[in-house]
């Protein structure tokens, strides 16, 4: 699906026919894979990797446009099971336009204007920061999220709730990875800002782009270790809290054992004491209650 738009004073709006600079393929299928090939000239290989989930951030020189594969959240949805992804987003800029191609339908031009839009290089630096911007907020989630998990799992022994830890583990890998393949980019970027015609005022946003990728960086590989760490200690809690469970068991089982023993030596088909006393029976039950009384006793002076 193709959607076009126009920088129109400072701000990117939809438009239509020969005023569109903007063409925005939300996954496009093969024949607009080939028109792409055949109207702009684009590398099959790079618009294949553009839609790719693994690819890694990357950019790339032709000899009337550069290519730019960065990387941004999934949008989340409940099919998810708590699995945060990533997916790629290629950019294709020429002098006068871009191509951008995305796997679905996310919001590229939303929010705050950061940074005043007159040319594809500004519409690429505010693609990069709504990116930066999007981890960000999925981060907050995912912390959300962890938190609540973390009371179940105190209340509860089940599995599904670990499972789930494990789960957001595995989404902050992902992420981590691929906000350290953005922050290689961005550093590409920089290096070769003359060649690619960035301005000053595109330079020090790049700065600013720069700073804040990092500091995503920094606060999804701190959540990593928290989640990582919590995992450790919620594995050996759950484990303790089965130990302790298995030992009041035992305890109580030996317990009862204690009363039993007394009570069946007593009905053996044998000769036995008080077998013609008639207040055997009473006695018998006497013997046992002090015997489960002297194993509780001797439990909670071993502090078991």
């Amino acid at each position: 699906m193709l959607r076009t738009y126009a920088i129109v004073e400072g701000r990117i709006l939809p438009a239509e026919g020969k005023e569109s600079s903007i063409f925005v393929f939300v996954k496009p299928d093969g024949s607009e894979i080939a028109s792409l090939e055949s109207t702009f000239r684009l590398d099959a290989h790079t618009l294949q990797s553009s839609l790719d989930p693994d690819e890694l951030s990357r950019i790339e020189f032709e000899s009337d446009h550069c290519a730019v594969i960065l990387k941004r959240p999934r949008s989340y949805s409940s099919e998810d099971q708590f699995l945060f992804k990533v997916s790629s987003i290629g950019l294709f800029i020429f002098k006068d336009r871009m191509v951008i191609l995305i796997p679905e339908e996310v919001p590229l031009f939303d929010g705050k204007e950061s940074i005043s839009i007159r040319t594809p290089l500004d519409v690429l630096l505010k693609v990069f920061y709504r990116s930066i911007t999007h981890f960000l907020h999925h981060l907050k989630v995912i912390n959300m999220i962890c938190d609540e998990i973390e009371r179940k799992v105190n209340a509860s022994m089940e599995n599904k709730y670990l499972i789930q830890m494990f789960t957001m583990e595995k989404s902050l890998v992902y992420y981590l990875n691929a906000i350290n393949s953005n922050a290689v980019l961005l550093e590409k970027l920089r290096n070769a800002s003359s060649k690619i015609g960035f301005t000053q005022e595109n330079l020090e946003f790049l700065e600013d782009t720069v700073i804040d990728n990092n500091q995503c960086l920094k606060q999804t590989e701190i959540y990593s270790d928290i989640v990582s760490s919590m995992m450790d200690a919620r594995a050996s809690i759950v484990n303790n809290n089965l130990n302790n469970l298995i030992k009041r068991l035992n305890i109580w089982t030996i317990v009862i054992m204690v009363p039993t023993f007394v009570v069946s030596a007593f009905s053996m088909n044998v000769a036995i004491p008080l077998q013609k006393n008639p207040s055997a029976f009473i006695m018998i039950m006497a013997m046992s209650a002090v015997a489960l009384v002297a194993s509780l006793f001797f439990f909670r002076w071993k502090k078991w």
